[in-house]
């Protein structure tokens, strides 16, 4: 586990975690994605919380979330957000799997698929990248358009800088990239196991 970063939720690499739940002895799997991505591969026995939804009800999620708890994400942002969000809830025995679903899957752990679709990262890439070329190509004859591009430029510096994206929190809460079902009382039910695990 790491412990070095005070603002960084201890981590559990892949191997380990998949030992634990070779074991039968997996902690409780919170995958902070969207639906969308979810639904494309997550890791079998896992609840989708959705990390808006986390961060929005997370005190009423920490009641339901008393034993150990492993966020997952893609790549492990996202997953420290949400670990930072149940902290401030007074929840403890929180860890980020390392390296998110992609290090998961480069231990070739077993994985449930559905429908393919693109993951948030990717389509904050897409949308981010076409802004910038849009405005550079047209700032050819509307020169004012040069300053969507910084400003595109300028919201990924601060991305990056804060281990946040105001721009994947809009893409996330897209139809696309919600799920049916996917609210505070359906996960709710699931945490408590009214309706039996997820995946």
């Amino acid at each position: 586990m790491d412990r070095t970063d005070p603002t960084r939720t201890a981590t559990v690499d892949a191997d380990t975690l998949r030992a634990l739940v070779d074991a039968g002895r997996a902690p409780r799997l919170l995958d902070v994605r969207t639906p969308a991505e979810f639904a494309t591969a997550h890791i079998p026995g896992a609840y989708n919380v959705p990390l808006d939804l986390l961060r929005e009800h997370r005190d009423e999620l920490r009641r339901h979330l008393d034993e150990e708890v492993v966020l997952i994400c893609r790549s492990g942002a996202r997953a420290n957000q949400a670990g930072r969000a149940l902290a401030t809830a007074g929840l403890p025995h929180l860890r980020v799997l390392d390296g998110g679903m992609l290090a998961w899957e480069k231990t070739a752990a077993p994985v449930r698929r559905g429908t393919p679709r693109w993951d948030l990262e990717r389509q904050v890439r897409l949308v981010a990248g076409s802004i910038v070329l849009v405005s550079v190509l047209g700032s050819v004859l509307v020169p004012g358009l040069k300053w969507v591009a910084a400003l595109i430029g300028g919201g990924l510096t601060v991305a990056a800088l804060t281990d946040t994206c105001a721009m994947g929190m809009l893409l996330g809460r897209l139809p696309y990239n919600r799920g049916v079902g996917c609210d505070l009382d359906g996960v709710v039910a699931q945490l408590r196991g009214d309706t039996g695990r997820q995946g």
